[in-house]
């Protein structure tokens, strides 16, 4: 059980007064798909963004560990999951890797303003026809004199229509070559580089996603994330810091749900009592509360291992499908909970339901981390003949 010091919890209630002022109008930005800047403009102020950099680049220089209960106070404090979303992508996606991977003189170029959020990261790895095949990517980067040239497409890339950074994986080896990815920071304003209209979806609505395309971008080879080749160990990390952060948003989420239903079935009444009394009601409930902890359970379990740099392979996995396939359970509960209101958009309800449908996708689908279990347990390997 984590003790958390008065430090860390001064600065989530800090942090987390600033979140509950934001997302106020999300049910309405979610019918338009619209981005919160105001709340992105708030939570830079508090400097929510620089949490795990270091005080060299403007960061506030904290573990993954306190990193984390912030992200979860925001999850809890702000009712828009979309925002929470984008929030987590800029810190890990671009700040994580950079900070991680990137030389000197690119932390000094680019950490600062990652931390203070004038700057907005985003990372663009899965491509139109691939999926989670990401060994099978086509974009390629060809070396040419003291740069690289980047040529083809990708898919849902998060914070895409709004970002001015993007990591961009593409191949400089062989399909399929565990060394053939190569990770590059790429500028919004590079020739050559193009970003798509923003696509409509299911969920997370008010976290701009898009295609981008790269026709003879030309990035420098200083720009480069951890060496040529060292693709999948770049994304490997990141990874394991996107489950962990983006699923630490989603576990407040679930914990104000749970609030918010048990308030329900405490005043609700029909038959003359409290909907709370129905047996079948208050079981749902119960279910709510255990998703929740057992997402508080696995995501903190797990980061402690990271941090004291304990292999996480399996765990990174499980705490994706328990946490991501227990928010779903617990949103659908919620809507049924509240019966019509919970199906209305009024009540936000529903929303949440949408939001959480893509946790069980973005990041490894649900599938992918079941064969990732599967594999890691031997189970893909063919029986010898005797």
């Amino acid at each position: 059980m984590i003790r958390w010091s008065e430090e860390q919890r001064e600065l989530r209630t800090a942090i987390g007064a600033v979140a509950a002022k934001t997302g106020t109008d999300h049910i309405d930005r979610d019918a338009t798909g619209t981005f919160d800047w105001d709340g992105w403009r708030r939570l830079r102020d508090v400097g929510l963004f620089s949490l795990p950099f270091g005080t060299a680049w403007g960061g506030l220089g904290k573990d993954l560990l306190t990193t984390l209960c912030v992200l979860e106070e925001l999850g809890y404090r702000c009712p828009d999951a979309g925002l929470g979303f984008s929030v987590s992508t800029h810190i890990v996606s671009t700040g994580v890797a950079l900070q991680r991977f990137g030389s000197t003189a690119l932390k000094e170029r680019y950490l600062p303003e990652i931390c203070a959020g004038t700057m907005i990261g985003a990372h663009a790895i899965t491509e139109p026809g691939g999926g989670s095949d990401v060994m099978g990517m086509r974009t390629t980067a060809v070396a040419d004199g003291e740069a690289f040239v980047l040529n083809g497409a990708k898919a849902f890339v998060s914070n895409g229509p709004i970002a001015d950074l993007v990591v961009v994986y593409a191949r400089t080896g062989a399909p399929g070559d565990v060394s053939g990815i190569t990770t590059f920071l790429v500028r919004r304003d590079t020739p050559g580089l193009s970003v798509g209209n923003p696509i409509g979806k299911m969920g997370l609505r008010t976290s701009p996603l898009a295609e981008l395309f790269l026709d003879d971008v030309r990035v420098p080879r200083d720009h480069v994330l951890g060496g040529v080749g060292a693709g999948f160990l770049v994304l490997d990390h990141v990874m394991k810091w996107e489950i962990l952060c983006g699923f630490a948003i989603t576990a407040g989420e679930m914990g104000r749900r749970l609030e918010r239903c048990v308030e329900y079935a405490r005043t609700r009444t029909q038959f003359g009592a409290t909907i709370g009394s129905n047996q079948s009601v208050s079981n749902r409930i119960v279910e709510m509360r255990i998703d929740v902890e057992n997402a508080r359970k696995w995501i903190y379990d797990t980061a402690e291992k990271l941090q004291h740099k304990a292999d996480v392979a399996d765990d990174i996995a499980m705490t994706k499908l328990v946490v991501s396939e227990g928010n779903v359970r617990s949103a659908l509960s919620a809507v049924q909970i509240f019966g019509g209101y919970g199906y209305t958009t009024e009540y936000g309800v529903e929303k949440e339901l949408r939001d959480a449908v893509g946790g069980t996708i973005y990041s490894g689908t649900s599938e992918i981390q079941r064969q990732r279990l599967a594999a890691l347990m031997g189970l893909d390997r063919p029986l010898k003949p005797a």
